[in-house]
């Protein structure tokens, strides 16, 4: 079983100041606690020859402000701002390599489910965080189980939002396929159709078409996702946003999930059928390769996607 340890760094950005990892705490009535209505985003940072790069920054500020905005939650402070304090946090860490977990949430001083009243207050922690499906996972694909828990119905929960709550959903599946020794579940829509993993997109392969289910199937509308499809159709593939199901990743030639803690990470199997023949295949390992390289600055034409903490 992965175990994903925290390695304590020494401050976490909160509500406008640095304040010592220890110190930074919340009462436990704080009403994200115990109603679960907040949003976040995990971004990663890499060592370049420039010094830390922030990949893919401000893309990812502006998808948690999106998912501040379904859910009715007016983030106070303004997208530079967070822009900033995130490459602030990330220097004051003295960190060229980080996992990056901005998070907006209710504060004390209301309870009840109404969520108007209540405070918001923004976090931002850093920590060096290394393959989230392990180093093996990245190398040689990792063992998929369609998990008996759907993906929520966007007319129940918008899974169009990055919210903390509703990653109860992810963390039973998940839960579910590693005791049944699998590295991850695949979750399917209340329609049958896949969805997405517990963290990652899904992408397919069928000689050189790429296909990955579309955000009305459930799936976040993924960073890392929509930077895999642009560096795929720059080697030449053909990229779909189209339904699959999961007998389309049983007959695939090569499938891979995408995604910013887990990054680019050939599957395997899915339900104990190998796909293809069980080996990453070639066109996953070349995007493998270009997105290395990519989140570190060294291919020109993706280096507008790094945005430098100085």
């Amino acid at each position: 079983m992965t175990r994903v340890p925290l390695t304590k760094t020494e401050y976490i950005w909160m509500d406008g100041e640095l304040v010592p990892w220890d110190e930074a705490r919340v009462h436990v009535l704080t009403h994200s606690l115990h109603y679960g209505c907040g949003v976040f985003e995990g971004i990663r940072a890499y060592a370049t020859a420039e010094g830390p790069g922030v990949f893919r920054l401000t893309d990812h500020i502006n998808r948690l402000f999106d998912s501040a905005k379904i859910f009715m939650i007016e983030v106070p402070f303004t997208r530079q701002q967070l822009v900033d304090a995130v490459k602030q946090t990330v220097v004051a860490n003295k960190l060229q390599e980080c996992y990056i977990r901005p998070l907006v949430y209710l504060g004390y001083g209301e309870m009840g489910l109404l969520t108007l009243t209540s405070e918001v207050k923004v976090s931002i922690a850093v920590w060096p965080w290394g393959a989230y499906l392990g180093d093996e996972g990245l190398e040689k694909g990792v063992r998929l189980k369609v998990s008996s828990w759907q993906r929520h119905d966007p007319n129940a929960i918008p899974p169009a939002a990055k919210g903390t709550g509703m990653y109860i959903n992810s963390s039973m599946a998940k839960a579910e396929a590693v005791k049944a020794g699998y590295d991850e579940a695949l979750l399917l829509s209340p329609q049958g159709y896949v969805s997405e993993c517990t963290g990652e997109n899904v992408f397919i392969v069928r000689g050189d078409r790429l296909v990955t289910p579309p955000v009305s199937a459930g799936a976040l509308q993924g960073i890392t996702q929509d930077s895999v499809a642009r560096i795929a159709r720059d080697l030449g593939a053909e990229v779909e946003f189209a339904n699959l199901l999961r007998s389309d990743l049983y007959t695939a030639d090569e499938a891979f999930l995408t995604g910013t803690a887990a990054e680019v990470v050939p599957i395997r199997s899915v339900d104990d059928r190998l796909v293809g023949d069980g080996a990453p295949g070639p066109l996953t390992r070349k995007i493998q390769e270009t997105y290395r390289a990519a989140v570190r600055g060294e291919v020109d034409g993706y280096r507008q996607w790094v945005e430098h903490a100085r």
